[in-house]
């Protein structure tokens, strides 16, 4: 089972009105760190998004035992178009989030796999102020200056506006845990997967 999301710190309302997609649309067009995260042929005749926390451990093991395997057969032979589709679960989560999101587009997968494979060095038993610090760490070899990561981890609009999309998936597509794949906007899985399911899911949703 997917773990629940969990109530994040510091909520503020947010506006539900309108569709995830022109809620992106606006989003992106005011923040390009908003824009859409991705791998794969825009033109693939599948797209998947994943729904997934940075502090999730199913999400962690999808990402350490089945990930790898879709990277190489579905997504870079063209198969299969991959969307990230952030959902933080807690406060850790959206802060490791939101430092993915500044960095250079073609450096948020690397970083947030990453992160995910070292969940138990910053994710697990430690104070908040801890483990931002581990993230930080990580930050920088990914090449984020301190003074960046300060003002990224301090940018309450970049915090909500990753919240506010959280809430219009949540509220259009009733995503209440991770992970949580979608196949071409038809089918939706709210479950780990192994690669076979996956490729099942994928043949699926090619036809």
């Amino acid at each position: 089972m997917p773990i629940t999301r969990r109530t994040l710190l510091a909520l503020t309302p947010t506006l539900m009105a309108g569709g995830l997609l022109s809620g992106q649309a606006m989003a992106q067009a005011a923040d390009p760190r908003l824009s859409i995260r991705a791998v794969g042929n825009p033109a693939a005749k599948v797209h998947v998004e994943e729904f997934f926390s940075l502090t999730c451990t199913h999400c962690a093991r999808f990402a350490a035992e089945v990930f790898p395997e879709v990277r190489s057969k579905l997504i870079d032979t063209g198969k299969v178009y991959y969307i990230f589709r952030d959902f933080p679960l807690d406060q850790v989560a959206l802060t490791a989030c939101m430092v993915a999101r500044t960095l250079a587009p073609e450096r948020y997968e690397p970083f947030v796999l990453a992160l995910l494979s070292s969940q138990d060095h910053w994710a697990f038993g430690k104070e908040p102020a801890e483990a931002e610090a581990e993230i930080q760490k990580m930050a920088a070899l990914a090449g984020m200056s301190a003074d960046l990561f300060q003002q990224t981890v301090h940018d309450d609009k970049l915090r909500h506006a990753i919240m506010d999309e959280e809430d219009r998936a949540q509220a259009q597509y009733k995503i209440d845990g991770t992970p949580t794949f979608r196949f071409n906007d038809r089918e939706q899985v709210a479950q780990e997967l192994t690669y076979e399911q996956f490729a099942q899911k994928v043949e699926a949703a090619a036809r």
